[in-house]
């Protein structure tokens, strides 16, 4: 009865330190390095994994007490994470990989206790790599199956890349785009190559256009999209330290992003003017070609040379930012067939993209939703268009992720220079924002799921409130 117990504790304990695996990986898009050398709250591997599975070795017949409490306090963790693991397939064939291995290791050493550490970590690995085998034969099959799906309906493909500013590029010309065409994008984020390869298969049908998001954790990652599309047109956009952290250095970044010219059909390439490349005649670039730039919080305005001719574009998007990457849009659409005066009629009821400036007003007072901004420039920019309101002043911030020391001291500088109160949330950012913002008000916020009581506590009509980038909360 003892050694049955036990069995049963056991495979309960393994699915939990299974639960906390597949979660760590499905945030880091199931990459096992990341989530060892990239992770950016570590401490966590120690809580949750490695200090039970010690627990669980030391203390082996008398280990219920600390499975209780360690199952209690992985249950409490995960109800306040805004990124709870999704039940996808691949989550599901992991589990039963998992239980089935458990409970096969198990039975062999149902006889002897001293089989923990054997009954406990390989079934974690087996299943990993059974996974990994399985999902990379599907991963085979359903590319496969996108690449004869993309060969028949066959339409123009535009893939768009860049460290900040791409999803906005996609969007800007989808809405520009579908005035002629049948268009069909990516959705939301989706820019690896298993999301597109995945939203190919359930989503794309017939279309003329079809544009791409195309991001990267690691040198190859935009390589193998563009090789698998082989898009048409490609936009670079602007080009920073973003996931600096993965790459090393800006030249890695700068040469993934131009992994997008390795298509074997491209027609034209729109690269923006910093980034160093040698002119070709297939490539057009923008960005010093737009004058007179206007910003306010309520809309954008500038002219643009195109052509030896200049034109004056307006559009209901707040951000002087987001000049360039309408520029992107405007430059791209044009070479697709579209008017400049239709351009221009489409730009004037143009959307901005979700969680990037969008303004509200509750309560009486001014929100700024610009939470999937994540870089130096564009949240510095976003700064320097609510300065101009002239109330009080509130950022709720973590920062920038993935980003370095010294571009968070930046952006503490900026906000301490704009904003009265500062919220800061997450830990990840929290030392270098509290040193170096000294004039503003500043509330340190490690628990997320208070802040609507913090906002409301702190906060009053008239106040203009800016979400500025955001972060999950387990960093």
């Amino acid at each position: 009865m003892l050694k049955l117990f036990h069995f049963l504790e056991h495979i309960i304990f393994t699915l939990a330190l299974g639960y906390y695996l597949i979660l760590n990986l499905q945030w880091y898009n199931y990459r096992f390095k990341r989530v060892i050398l990239h992770h950016h709250n570590p401490f966590l591997h120690i809580f949750l994994f490695l200090m039970p599975l010690f627990l669980y070795i030391a203390f082996r017949e008398f280990f219920f007490p600390f499975l209780i409490i360690y199952i209690l306090y992985l249950y409490f963790w995960q109800k306040k994470l805004d990124k709870k693991l999704s039940l996808t397939p691949r989550v599901k064939r992991f589990f039963l990989a998992l239980l089935f291995f458990t409970i096969f290791l198990d039975t062999l050493c149902l006889a002897k206790f001293n089989c923990k550490v054997f009954s406990t970590i390989l079934p974690l690995l087996l299943a990993l790599v059974v996974s990994n085998f399985i999902e990379s034969f599907l991963f085979k099959a359903y590319k496969s199956k996108a690449l004869e799906k993309i060969k028949k309906i066959d339409p123009i493909i535009i893939a768009v890349t860049a460290s900040y500013g791409k999803t906005s590029i996609k969007n800007f010309l989808y809405q520009i785009l579908s005035k002629k065409y049948k268009v069909y994008k990516t959705p939301r984020s989706v820019n690896t190559i298993g999301g597109i390869i995945k939203d190919i298969n359930e989503s794309l049908n017939e279309a003329d256009i079809y544009i791409v998001e195309a991001g990267a954790r690691e040198r190859g990652d935009i390589y193998e999209i563009s090789s698998f599309l082989n898009p048409h047109y490609v936009v670079i956009g602007k080009i920073g330290p973003q996931h600096i952290e993965y790459f090393k250095t800006i030249e890695n970044i700068i040469a993934t992003k131009l992994e997008i010219l390795s298509s074997k059909r491209v027609k034209k390439a729109f690269i923006y003017d910093e980034i160093p490349i040698k002119d070709n005649e297939k490539f057009i670039k923008f960005g010093k070609n737009i004058k007179n730039i206007k910003a306010t919080l309520d809309k954008i305005s500038f002219d643009l040379e195109i052509d030896n001719s200049l034109y004056h574009f307006e559009a209901p998007i707040l951000g002087e930012f987001n000049a360039i990457n309408l520029t992107a849009a405007i430059l791209v659409a044009k070479e697709l067939g579209i008017g400049i005066e239709d351009i221009k009629e489409a730009l004037k009821n143009i959307k901005g993209v979700e969680h990037r400036l969008n303004k509200i007003k509750v309560n009486q007072k001014i929100i700024i939703d610009d939470s999937f901004n994540g870089n130096l420039e564009g949240m510095i920019g976003s700064y320097e268009l609510v300065k101009q309101y002239k109330g009080r002043k509130i950022v709720v911030t973590p920062g920038i992720i993935e980003s370095t020391k010294e571009a968070n001291e930046k952006l503490a500088k900026k906000i301490d220079e704009v904003f009265d109160l500062v919220i800061i949330t997450g830990k990840i950012n929290k030392d270098i924002l509290d040193k170096n913002i000294k004039r503003a008000k500043k509330i340190i916020l490690n628990d997320k799921t208070k802040l609507q009581e913090v906002l409301a506590k702190n906060t009053k009509p008239g106040d203009l409130i800016l979400f500025s980038n955001d972060a999950p909360s387990f960093m």
